[in-house]
C-alpha cells in the first residue's frame, strides 16, 4: 500500500463544495433523500399516499403527515424527485464508485481490505465487520431522521450558517463518539 493522502486537501475541498451549494444553491443535506426515495417505493406500491392538490403550498398533498408536512414539499419531491436534492444523493453515491474504482492501490483480486485498528480489536471476518457497518449506517440514519437531520445538515451546513443548532449538535456529536471510541478500541 502506498503512503495515506493527508487530510488537508480532501478537507478543503469539502469545505468549498459546502461553501459553494450554501453560497449558491442551498445547505447541504442528505438524510431526507431516504425519506423521498420510501415515499417514491410507497406510492408506487400505493398510489393513493400522494396526490395533487392545488390548494397546498407545493400542489402536492399525502395521506402520511411526514410528507405532507411544509405544505406537501417531501410528497413533491417524492411525486418529481428529479430534483437538486435527490439529484445530489445519486451523484454522490456515482462519485462514491467512481472514486473507489480509480483511486490508489487497492488489495488484489477479491482480498478485503480492513483498517489494522479494526483487525486487531474485533478480528479479520469481513462478514462481522459488513453486519458492524450495516447496523452503524441504520443507527446513524435513524437518529439523522429523529433530530430532523444528518451530520452534514445540522454540523457542517449548519455551521457555516453559523447556526446555534449547528454547533449544539457538533458539540453533541463528538461528546459521543470520542468517548465511543476509547471504548470500542481500548487496548485489549
Amino acid at each position: 500500500m502506498s503512503k495515506p493522502i493527508s487530510w488537508l486537501p480532501g478537507g478543503l475541498l469539502l469545505g468549498a463544495a459546502f461553501l459553494l451549494a450554501v453560497a449558491l444553491v442551498k445547505p447541504i443535506g442528505v438524510s431526507t433523500q431516504f425519506v423521498i426515495a420510501d415515499a417514491m417505493v410507497w406510492d408506487l406500491v400505493s398510489p393513493d399516499v400522494i396526490t395533487t392538490d392545488p390548494d397546498s403550498k407545493s400542489g402536492y398533498a399525502s395521506s402520511n403527515a411526514y410528507l405532507n408536512k411544509s405544505g406537501g414539499k417531501y410528497a413533491k419531491n417524492a411525486a418529481n424527485p428529479l430534483n437538486y436534492s435527490f439529484v445530489f444523493v445519486i451523484a454522490m453515491a456515482a462519485g462514491a464508485f467512481l472514486s473507489s474504482r480509480l483511486g490508489g492501490d487497492r488489495p488484489a483480486g477479491h482480498e478485503v481490505h480492513m483498517p489494522e485498528v479494526w483487525q486487531d480489536r474485533f478480528g479479520a471476518d469481513p462478514t462481522k465487520r459488513a453486519v458492524a457497518s450495516v447496523l452503524a449506517g441504520f443507527i446513524v440514519l435513524y437518529g439523522a431522521r429523529l433530530a430532523g437531520g444528518c451530520t452534514s445538515g445540522h454540523m457542517m451546513s449548519g455551521m457555516m450558517q453559523t447556526s446555534v443548532s449547528g454547533y449544539l449538535f457538533a458539540l453533541g456529536l463528538f461528546a459521543t463518539a470520542i468517548p465511543l471510541a476509547i471504548i470500542l478500541y481500548r487496548k485489549v
